[in-house]
């Protein structure tokens, strides 16, 4: 988990732990780290990056370019980047007023401000799956040629109503908390499987149950397909 102190206003540091129990769960090893301003930058196979306000997300974004973030995801690194994480990885991102702000330009993705802010609960169709989960920000993001959307919105806003996130090599993108990969533990796995390199076995947790639930509480329907 990249900067919490910054870009971990909404709880994102929970994906990094929802990763560690499913890979444990399987007697996959797995380290987890916390890097904070001020610290050495390690390598990793996967990074996180988390939500945060105006002023921590340039901060933020300032930091990650002097220590060559960019280039680690470039060489293989993996990178899953929430709110304003996804924001600072595109071109630039809207700030304070209409001001904005140079991002990091690892995908052809700009953010503006779009009102009204995009607060409440979020569902988006990725596949044959759903993802639940909750939004809050004031952004809306449109991708540039290339770049494909994580997913189709079911309810919400996430980039701009229709479509939330991206997917790039080794990079996704989203809006959506909760933490994320904890209220969806299929995407949990999903990632974890591109980390290992292979399929993984089922897994049957209380995680899995509470999923089919909160989908049940957010689109009304009874499956996630």
């Amino acid at each position: 988990m990249v900067f919490p102190e910054l870009l971990g206003t909404y709880g994102d540091g929970g994906n990094a732990l929802a990763l560690a129990w499913r890979a444990r769960a399987r007697q996959i090893s797995v380290s987890v780290q916390e890097v904070h301003l001020g610290d050495e930058f390690p390598d990793a196979d996967l990074y996180l990056l988390g939500g945060g306000e105006d002023g921590p997300q340039r901060l933020a974004t300032e930091r990650l370019r002097e220590v060559g973030f960019a280039d680690r995801v470039r060489e293989g690194a993996r990178l899953l980047a929430v709110c304003a994480g996804l924001q600072v990885v595109g071109r630039h991102f809207a700030v304070e007023g209409d001001d904005t702000f140079p991002g990091l330009d690892l995908v052809p993705a700009v953010t503006v401000r779009g009102t009204p802010r995009a607060v409440g609960d979020i569902a988006v169709r990725v596949g044959s799956r759903l993802l639940v989960g909750f939004e809050n920000h004031g952004g809306r993001t449109s991708l540039g040629e290339g770049l494909s959307p994580l997913g189709e919105v079911v309810s919400g806003t996430g980039n701009d109503g229709r479509v939330d996130g991206y997917r790039a090599p080794g990079i996704w993108g989203t809006y959506l908390h909760g933490p994320v990969l904890a209220q969806n533990p299929w995407w949990c796995d999903e990632i974890l499987s591109e980390l290992v390199g292979e399929p993984l076995a089922p897994l049957e947790s209380v995680a899995d149950r509470l999923y089919a639930a909160r989908v049940r509480e957010v689109t009304g329907r009874e499956s996630a397909s």
